[in-house]
């Protein structure tokens, strides 16, 4: 009887640095919101049409496609840090950098507040800081990788940056905790 071939691994899960992955903990509701609004707003259309009497294929196919965008324009990015690596997957690409070898952090402050990140193979990656915020696995994970850099020399521009972003991160945990405890 012939041995089993071994299973060889996907390029892409080969590559991938080894540890803890930290995921976003409300993408999956952010996904079911965006799913939910999706939904209701193809049931009211096709409910409008049908209590018209205009509901006709061209008409069921033209709300499906609306609803659909609809979706793609709700549904938040998937982000994830791993030892070494962030990853943003968005519905039709996916972006990620090493933050080990990260080159630049650029935070642009406004309405939609963003963090770009650049490493040194020329990967980018741009995220809301909410994200890191609320989810603290990622953040000391990002943390510990961009000292790494800082260490290693490749960090050129974005320590500010970087210190900014942990000092809104300090105060939004501090806030939680006071909040929490009943001192807010």
């Amino acid at each position: 009887m012939p041995s089993p071939r071994p299973r060889r691994l996907p390029r892409s899960a080969s590559a991938r640095p080894p540890g803890p992955v930290a995921h976003d903990v409300r993408w999956a509701g952010e996904r079911r919101s965006a799913l939910g609004v999706a939904s209701l707003l193809l049931a009211a259309l096709f409910t409008m049409d049908a209590g018209l009497g205009e509901l006709d294929v061209a008409r069921v196919l033209l709300w499906t496609g609306l609803a659909c965008l609809v979706f793609v324009i709700l549904l938040p990015p998937r982000v994830c840090v791993r030892p070494g690596l962030l990853s943003v997957r968005r519905v039709f690409r996916a972006d990620s950098v090493r933050t080990d070898s990260l080159v630049s952090v650029q935070w642009s402050d406004g309405v939609a507040q963003r963090v770009v990140l650049r490493d040194a193979q020329g990967g980018r990656v741009e995220i809301d800081p909410a994200v890191l915020v609320r989810n603290p696995p990622m953040w000391r994970r990002l943390d510990a990788d961009s000292r790494t850099s800082i260490t290693h020399g490749t960090l050129r521009h974005g320590a500010t940056a970087l210190r900014e972003l942990a000092d809104r991160i300090d105060r939004e945990t501090a806030h939680t905790v006071f909040k929490v405890s009943g001192l807010d």
